[in-house]
């Protein structure tokens, strides 16, 4: 795609498309996915902003499923990577091989390993050491892979969509806050209301599953990138992400009571970015050209439950991260005062 920018009238049919696509998209996915529309909003989020996802969620809940099926709707080519104990940084990124040619000589070949693709599904990134999670930190902030002595540029668009389960914590690595950092959300996967579960397991045990129909390709997604950023966000908006993030942070002036007692770190300016921005693709989703607070406050709790810390008081009295951001949305003005 060109790197000019979109002219008004292309800004327009991209906006368009959005609108259009957001039916198209929740069709094709009710083929496969039943339940779990505001799993499915945040990780379009993600994706119209060019953003990576964290998923944290009991296993059996078509985690694996959900996502290979915004592959296909996207027609982007998906790789899925099982982390284990035993994973090396090269499993993911490649490695050079030794390769003889027709004449005799023998020359380094570059083997790209299964970073190498559009949609990336990080399953079970807890269970591996932090070297080789490490290893897609280079791939989610630059969108390249450096290995011996070379980069190598990543095809975009790139989007890492990494899962935790949260039951079974012994043997395994919590993945480091710089590195929590670098996701877009922090997506909660939970068990469907017993009238969804029913229609899955009918839908299931009856009949192959639909052949999902691809609506869009990586061009679309790289422009509907450049549109997210284009949409207009009054300056009280964005003073509203930043009063949020600002609050989340003890021991600051201004912060509330409750997290002097409850907070050990607060969150860093990337969440007020990520607020802003998944504020736009939301507004765009939703068919809206401007951006509200509804907006913001709806992306707050998968913006900030994996950016702020609890202290050792607020585990021990029962407290949940869920708990803090209520009660932030609860206590923060919407408007400067």
């Amino acid at each position: 795609m060109s790197t000019e920018a979109m002219s008004v009238e292309e800004e327009a049919r991209v906006v368009e498309q959005i609108r259009e696509g957001r039916d198209k998209i929740n069709a094709e996915l009710s083929k496969v996915i039943v339940g779990q529309h505001d799993v499915i909003e945040q990780l379009l989020i993600c994706l119209f902003s060019g953003g990576h996802c964290l998923i944290t969620g009991a296993p059996g809940l078509a985690k694996t499923l959900l996502v290979s099926s915004v592959a296909k709707i996207f027609h982007l080519q998906f790789h899925r990577i099982q982390f284990t104990p035993d994973l090396m940084p090269a499993d993911i990124t490649g490695t050079e091989i030794l390769e003889q040619e027709a004449d005799g000589r023998r020359e380094l070949r570059f083997v790209k390993g299964p970073v190498f693709a559009n949609v990336i599904l990080a399953d079970e990134i807890n269970r591996t050491p932090p070297k080789t999670q490490a290893a897609l930190l280079e791939a989610m902030q630059e969108h390249q892979v450096s290995a011996a002595g070379s980069v190598y540029k990543l095809e975009e668009p790139f989007f890492v969509l990494a899962t935790q389960n949260p039951i079974e914590m012994e043997g395994t690595y919590p993945l480091p806050e710089a590195q929590l950092d670098r996701f877009m959300f922090n997506v909660l996967i939970d068990y469907l209301p017993p009238e969804d579960e029913l229609a899955v397991v009918m839908q299931t045990t009856s009949s192959q599953p639909e052949t999902i129909d691809p609506l869009f390709n990586g061009e679309d997604v790289t422009r509907f990138h450049e549109a997210v950023r284009k949409v207009p966000v009054a300056e009280e908006i964005g003073a509203y992400a930043v009063r949020i993030a600002a609050a989340t942070r003890p021991g600051r002036e201004g912060a509330p009571d409750f997290v002097n007692e409850w907070v050990s770190w607060g969150a860093g300016t990337r969440a007020a970015q990520t607020l802003v921005l998944g504020a736009k693709a939301r507004a765009l989703l939703a068919g809206r050209a401007h951006v509200t607070i509804d907006d913001v406050q709806a992306l707050a709790h998968p913006t900030l439950r994996h950016r702020v810390l609890l202290s050792y008081k607020a585990e021990a009295e029962g407290v949940t991260i869920e708990d803090v951001i209520d009660r932030l949305l609860a206590s923060v003005p919407t408007a400067a005062t």
